[in-house]
């Protein structure tokens, strides 16, 4: 997903402008800190989380005090979502930082990025996952090609009527396909907010819990930055069945279809960077899920 300047807009096939572009656009035109008050609601302590650079950058932090994080005060329908990290480095096992979009209720809808911490000089694990009406349980894991606490990478998801993919940088890492002609669920019926949090997860983010978090680390720093949120807004008289005919829900066929480089890229992720995949996992299923024979790419 490629940075976007400020006043980009676009319309669906009903004319609704839907389009949102969040703080910290390209080209060092940072924002006041109140666009970022205006867009999103933080669920941290008084001290754990920063604006920084004129709204072109926040920072969560994690200490024994409390855990933080930030959500949109909006909710979107289809479209493409995404934001650049830079993940706490060093000693940061125990540690979950993540970004994500998920719908209200018990019965919600939500794609995953966790970023599950490490000792030092171990690598990161990127844990992802995706509900579909309220039915989770499809965890795949994968290793990084990068050091992500170095630099800014970025991680977004793709989202269409007939497939949800995954991102890392430019390279597709997973796929999640509409397959409700053959019973089962997809998230296409409601609206998702998108959010950031830092947490304390050391009953099971490193090394399935061996390995604790360690407070003499502390604090840890989760930073985010170029937000682009591009998709069909839920607001005014846009609804969700707005949305459902929108062209963000079927935006054409090069955007609702892996190119054969991006499924070259994603065999070779799925060769080289899968750490762990539901589908395979035997001792959680003798019979894999239904979905595992239908998502192949």
């Amino acid at each position: 997903m490629t940075s976007r300047g400020s006043g980009t807009v676009g319309s669906s096939a009903l004319g609704l402008v839907v389009v949102v572009l969040m703080f910290c656009v390209s080209g060092g035109n940072g924002q006041s800190p109140q666009v970022f008050t205006t867009m999103f609601t933080s669920f941290a302590g008084p001290n754990n989380v920063r604006v920084l650079q004129g709204g072109q950058q926040v920072q969560l932090l994690l200490d024994q005090v409390s855990a933080a994080g930030f959500g949109s005060k909006n909710k979107y329908l289809f479209g493409s979502y995404g934001v650049k990290i830079k993940l706490p480095p060093n000693d940061s096992a125990g540690t979950v930082t993540t970004f994500y979009l998920s719908s209200d209720g018990p019965n919600h809808d939500e794609f995953d990025f966790e970023f599950l911490g490490n000792t030092s000089g171990q690598p990161y694990l990127l844990h992802t996952n995706i509900y579909s009406n309220g039915v989770g349980g499809k965890e795949q894991q994968f290793t990084l090609w990068f050091d992500p606490t170095a630099d800014f990478h970025t991680y977004h998801v793709q989202w269409n009527k007939d497939i949800v993919v995954f991102f890392v940088d430019d390279t597709p890492i997973r796929t999640f396909k509409n397959n409700e002609a053959n019973g089962m669920p997809f998230p296409n019926k409601q609206a998702m907010g998108v959010y950031t949090s830092i947490w304390d997860g050391s009953i099971w983010a490193t090394e399935g819990g061996r390995i604790k978090i360690n407070w003499a680390s502390a604090p840890f720093i989760a930073t985010y930055t170029d937000f682009n949120l591009v998709g069909c807004t839920i607001a005014g008289s846009t609804t969700v069945q707005s949305c459902q005919s929108s062209t963000f829900a079927a935006p054409g066929i090069a955007l609702q279809t892996l190119s054969p480089h991006m499924i070259n890229q994603l065999m070779w992720v799925k060769k080289y960077h899968v750490h762990y995949n539901y589908c395979t996992d035997k001792k959680r299923f003798q019979v894999p899920p239904t979905e595992c024979t239908l998502n192949i790419l």
